[in-house]
């Protein structure tokens, strides 16, 4: 298995809280940030980067600021949260590699892409934490995975050689044709095998999606032995993610990298609008995410 370096180490615990657990907010999404903010396409086209900005900035400091680190980008919201006086001194800052959307393969496989003039050396030149780097993956698929394993050899290597932590994110998806009864079956062991290809990889920190049972919770525990992982949000609802983040909390994970299901239903391009919700609704969220975790990690020091 393979352990951070006293530098990756540094930055793992920078992004966790005094109780050593992760708890970053996620607001490195364009594309999907935008269908957010506006239904109609032409009005989503017309929300520049700037207007994302915006809100990131919002995100950041109404909301990260109460958590251990936040993600975000480097085209809309890095440096600017930093120049600014945006970002709280006390909260990590994790950059996001990966760019928004993805390419698609003949065979209809998903194909990730980075931000183009981002690596390690920019990520430590813009003030980061560590970087993060999301791909997707089909473990039952190896041919889909090619391109996409080989962007996870170069930037784990790269950030290898900066002595920089990263964060390696993966996540599974439907293929076209397949029913959503086969794939929420298959579910679990795709998150398993993915976890599995991604510390093969050199994965040193992980960021996954909820794999479906406390079993499989408990064999990527098992699994990835020293490496810690975090549950991410997918979009799901707070009542669902809540019960997600207990459970994998139960079965040995390191804590949450949260996004959508926090801030999903209070961003707005009323920027007064935006700022209340997020005071009100998003942070009340991350408190109660905050208590289960907290409850699990005085548990395991017990």
């Amino acid at each position: 298995m393979t352990r951070m370096t006293t530098a990756e180490l540094r930055g793992y615990q920078q992004i966790c809280g005094k109780d050593g657990a992760m708890v970053a907010i996620a607001c490195d999404q364009r594309g999907g940030m935008r269908t957010l903010l506006a239904s109609d396409p032409e009005d989503q086209a017309r929300i520049t980067n700037d207007m994302l900005g915006d809100t990131k900035a919002d995100i950041t400091r109404y909301l990260a600021s109460a958590a251990s680190c936040v993600l975000l980008d480097p085209l809309c919201a890095v440096p600017r949260v930093v120049d600014d006086g945006v970002l709280n001194r006390d909260t990590a800052l994790l950059i996001g590699l990966d760019a928004s959307g993805f390419d698609v393969s003949p065979e209809g496989y998903r194909l990730s892409r980075l931000v183009p003039g981002i690596d390690a050396r920019r990520v430590r030149e813009l003030g980061g934490t560590g970087g993060k780097i999301m791909v997707y993956l089909r473990a039952d698929k190896p041919e889909a995975n090619e391109h996409n394993i080989a962007i996870l050899h170069q930037c784990i290597a790269d950030f290898g050689k900066e002595d920089l932590l990263l964060v390696v994110e993966f996540l599974t998806y439907q293929l076209e044709g397949e029913s959503p009864e086969d794939y929420a079956a298959k579910t679990p062991w795709l998150v398993e095998e993915g976890t599995r290809i991604s510390l093969e990889c050199g994965a040193k920190v992980l960021k996954l999606p909820y794999p479906g049972t406390p079993e499989a919770c408990a064999n990527i525990t098992e699994m990835a032995g020293e490496v810690p992982w975090a549950v991410l949000s997918a979009g799901v609802n707070h009542t669902t993610f809540l019960g997600q983040v207990e459970v994998a909390m139960q079965n040995g994970a390191s804590g949450v990298i949260a996004g959508r299901s926090l801030w999903k239903d209070c961003i707005s391009l009323d920027r007064d609008i935006q700022r209340e919700r997020l005071m009100t609704i998003a942070v009340p969220r991350l408190r109660e995410i905050q208590a289960v975790i907290g409850h699990y990690r005085r548990k395991a020091a017990a």
